[in-house]
């Protein structure tokens, strides 16, 4: 999982501007040097060629920022390809009638987020499942007691099957091929993640959980009868109805990855991951698309700059000293397709990852792998941006507009009477969402949104209303948009 960091790009910034600096005060070193020493013939001479240098220099700047600039682009589609699955309610005892899909939610819990586990899966019921009845399947690295699972057996309505499983030995902790040596290293490199204060960097179970959802969870047993997932974490907070089967849509559409929120990951948890990835890109022939582009920060370096930053590895940077963006989904929330992560080139991306040992050295979230996986092997029009779902988990949240009042099927049996909503928003798409009073209606900021959803934008706002932080808003909240 990824949290909000406020990311800077000092570092990065200050190597650049240090180099381009130097290299301008040579010049103007130079420069100074041979006026003071008198206005000699060879002192003409030398002056005209440091001008030409810098004309030189500048000319090729002007040459290679567009070309860098185009190679790097992402292209605008003829069409928007991603737009809400439904805008509004339908008729949850209809829609549920339809034929389902082979799918299941899933948690990661532990006995202790009894609690926690109970108010999320009460959620999810009353908000969707309470119509549609797909089971769930609790996972956990213990045994379960009898308490949790009485728990969350009574939190379900009738109809709804529950599981509680234990994850099968090789699936959870150090990988199995590990020897003694090399966990002693990789709980030491913990330790000093720790020390330098990146958050849950010396937590082990952490990077276990990080490394067992970017690769090892696909593979469960207990997930095998299943093609769809859902994942869900404990307290969670769903604040709309959600009156349609996102599993049939999903498939009906031909899309492979839902998401929700998106946001900015911490840079000193995976300083190596985007060039570590760009190096399995290269190796493997995969070209560059327009989803692997929208990851790119923009950058206005001349080449030997960028250069520079690609051969010395300087974190977040590609092979050719591209900036990764930092944006990622929250994958704390997804809808996916299990095919797609199970498949040779997901599986080998994931192999090439764990021979590096990341997940240990630096702590790699399953949330940038699966961003990063899905940018690289799928088309944009393979991903989904779930605007209509109302969802919340620690301080981040969306709320969608709630579409006009003729949508909310008032009276309707299934849907019953869910108290005060807020009022309906213009473009608003959201079933009888009750979103926060008084709270950002937005997770964190639209920026990230705006970035990772460009490939399948037909629509974008112009460059002035980014600059202002006017950013693609899908979810179509009531607030100006500049609130974030």
């Amino acid at each position: 999982m990824g949290y909000y960091h406020a990311y800077s790009q000092h570092g990065t910034l200050s190597l650049a501007f240090d180099l381009l600096a130097r290299v301008g005060q040579i010049l103007m070193l130079q420069f100074r040097r041979l006026r003071l020493s008198g206005p000699n013939g060879r002192n003409r001479r030398r002056i005209k060629l440091l001008l030409k240098i810098a004309i030189l220099l500048f000319v090729l700047y002007l040459i290679d920022l567009p070309i860098h600039l185009y190679r790097t682009r992402v292209v605008r589609p003829d069409q928007d390809l991603d737009q809400p699955f439904a805008s509004g309610c339908l008729d949850p005892s209809v829609m549920a009638a339809q034929p389902r899909e082979n799918a299941t939610f899933v948690m990661l819990a532990r006995n202790s987020e009894t609690e926690d586990a109970r108010s999320t899966v009460f959620d999810i019921e009353w908000q969707f499942n309470r119509w549609f009845h797909y089971p769930i399947l609790f996972l956990n690295d213990v045994p379960w007691t009898e308490e949790f699972k009485d728990a969350l057996s009574r939190a379900v309505s009738n109809e709804t099957e529950v599981r509680f499983e234990v994850i099968e030995k090789g699936k959870w902790g150090f990988p199995e091929e590990m020897n003694e040596e090399k966990k002693t290293k990789a709980k030491l490199q913990m330790k000093k993640q720790g020390e330098k204060g990146i958050v849950y960097g010396d937590m082990e179970s952490y990077h276990h959980m990080c490394r067992f959802y970017s690769g090892e969870f696909y593979n469960l047993e207990a997930l095998r009868p299943y093609k769809w997932y859902w994942r869900l974490e404990p307290s969670v907070r769903y604040s709309c109805a959600l009156t349609y089967d996102p599993f049939a849509e999903m498939a009906k559409r031909d899309k492979v990855y839902g998401w929700t929120i998106a946001l900015w990951e911490m840079g000193e948890t995976c300083p190596s991951l985007f060039k570590t990835t760009d190096d399995y890109r290269i190796e493997k022939g995969i070209p560059r698309t327009p989803a692997w582009n929208a990851l790119y920060q923009v950058m206005w370096y001349p080449a030997p700059v960028r250069w520079f930053l690609g051969f010395f590895g300087v974190s977040e940077h590609d092979n050719s000293g591209i900036k990764w963006n930092m944006c990622h989904y929250w994958s704390n929330f997804e809808i996916a397709n299990l095919d797609f992560f199970r498949s040779d080139k997901y599986q080998d991306y994931y192999r090439y990852l764990e021979s590096k040992s990341g997940f240990y050295s630096e702590r790699w979230g399953d949330a940038p792998v699966h961003t990063l996986a899905v940018h690289m092997l799928l088309p944009p029009e393979k991903i989904h941006h779930f605007s209509d779902i109302g969802y919340e988990h620690d301080k981040l949240w969306q709320c969608p507009g709630n579409a006009p009042m003729d949508q909310q099927l008032l009276g309707n049996k299934a849907l019953g009477d869910t108290g005060k909503m807020t009022a309906p928003s213009e473009g608003g798409t959201g079933c009888r969402c009750k979103c926060q009073e008084n709270k950002r209606r937005r997770n964190i900021n639209s920026e990230c949104t705006s970035e990772l959803t460009r490939p399948a934008a037909h629509h974008r706002p112009s460059w002035w209303q980014r600059h202002n932080g006017y950013y693609h808003y899908a979810v179509n909240n009531p607030n100006n948009p500049s609130q974030g």
